[in-house]
């Protein structure tokens, strides 16, 4: 079994700084718009979802013989209007399930470049341990109001704080809310993804963190077909030394 997902639109007040460009998308094919990144409006970059869409079925038509392709995607949490974008997505596709995550905090990316992310930590109070309380307060917002089936890089504000690496109890308020926000999910039979991302960007350990694995399910998250399965062993080897 192999899943496919693509990350649901965003309203362009959104976007990031990478995508924001000035040209006609109409026509294009999902394999080509997926190398351009960049998008005139919002309408534009929702074009994405249906292109994915057909392209995903398309794919799973071809392959039924061979393989189970269950059909997703990722959600975003930036801000009130997030919500209805993601009842709309739900109510337009039937997909097989979709995971929910976290990329903003106050509204500002914490995973795109460390610019945002001192931001992000600015308009927390100015510390790293402040942001990651609100980053798991906007979690635990995101899961009481989704309850995704699969929760992804569970601890990705980590990624571009001073000490990604470092353990989440030296904190506990941290830690509490970190455990509330498991509990929650632990409650509704949710999942945790284990993404091996975390090795590309410089972690030595995946997204969650071992001290907090507590409850997931083996998905390994890429970008691209030459990431498939990238950093599996590394994922596996921080679980392979816990007793």
């Amino acid at each position: 079994m192999y899943s496919l997902t693509e990350h649901m639109p965003r309203d362009v007040e959104d976007f990031y700084p990478e995508e924001v460009c000035y040209f006609d998308l109409e026509g294009i094919s999902f394999a080509q718009i997926s190398q351009i990144d960049t998008y005139p409006d919002a309408e534009s970059l929702a074009k994405v979802s249906d292109l994915f869409y057909d392209e995903a079925l398309r794919l799973r038509d071809k392959y039924k013989l061979q393989i189970k392709l269950p059909i997703g995607f990722e959600s975003e949490w930036i801000r009130p209007s997030t919500l209805p974008l993601i009842h709309n997505l739900r109510e337009k596709f039937s997909f097989d399930f979709f995971v929910g995550s976290v990329h903003h905090v106050h509204a500002i990316p914490i995973d795109f470049d460390r610019k945002m992310y001192e931001e992000a930590r600015n308009q927390a109070g100015g510390t790293d341990e402040k942001l990651f309380q609100d980053y798991f307060d906007t979690q635990y917002d995101m899961l009481q109001k989704l309850k995704p089936p699969i929760v992804g890089h569970f601890d990705l504000v980590r990624m571009l704080s001073d000490d990604g690496n470092r353990s989440f109890k030296q904190w506990e308020g941290v830690w509490s809310g970190l455990l509330r926000n498991l509990k929650f999910i632990a409650n509704y039979r949710g999942v945790l993804e284990i993404n091996s991302a975390a090795f590309r960007k410089g972690l030595s350990e995946p997204y969650p963190q071992v001290e907090i694995c507590k409850v997931c399910q083996l998905h390994f998250k890429t970008h691209s077909f030459v990431l498939i399965a990238a950093g599996i062993f590394e994922t596996w080897r921080p679980f392979l030394l816990v007793r």
